[in-house]
């Protein structure tokens, strides 16, 4: 009896610790799949957004950039969905809502968002469903030429070093 009592308790403590490693594992993989890059524009950051895009992370992705842009002094958003094609789209028929969405809650706070890398599915499959405000958004087909515009915007400009 004093044998199975030891080997419960024994379980039971491996049980907490897996459960605590598996609450760790899913606060990494929070922070990884929506990284937030700062930019060489001041006050900006960069979002690459990779992976399958189900409703869940589309959610977990906005409160993840809403609390950093909270939490830093930036005024400026560029999002960038180079990487994701139709495949990684769960639900394609509400893919242009979560980007609305996505849009509102930022500029809600005050901050410019930029999307960019939208290939020609993406734009089709946003443009499809409906939404209007999406417009309204500015977009690049890069990274480049949105930092490129934002450079231009706020008057900053490359120098070279000489040695």
């Amino acid at each position: 009896m004093i044998n199975e009592s030891t080997q419960i308790h024994e379980l039971k403590d491996e049980i907490a610790r897996l459960k605590k490693r598996l609450e760790e594992s899913e606060e990494l993989i929070k922070d990884i799949s929506a990284p937030i890059i700062p930019s060489i524009v001041p006050e900006t950051i960069l979002v690459p957004i990779t992976g399958r895009l189900l409703p869940e992370r589309f959610e977990m992705i906005i409160t993840r950039i809403l609390n950093v842009s909270y939490q830093e002094e930036i005024n400026t958003i560029i999002i960038d969905f180079s990487a994701i094609t139709e495949k990684e789209i769960c639900e394609l028929e509400v893919f242009g809502t979560y980007i609305e969405n996505m849009a509102r809650a930022i500029s809600l706070m005050g901050i410019e968002v930029i999307f960019v890398g939208f290939n020609p599915s993406l734009t089709q499959i946003i443009v499809n469903s409906g939404v209007q405000q999406i417009l309204e958004v500015k977009s690049f087909l890069s990274f480049r030429t949105a930092l490129q515009y934002l450079m231009k915007q706020k008057g900053i400009t490359f120098q070279s070093i000489n040695d």
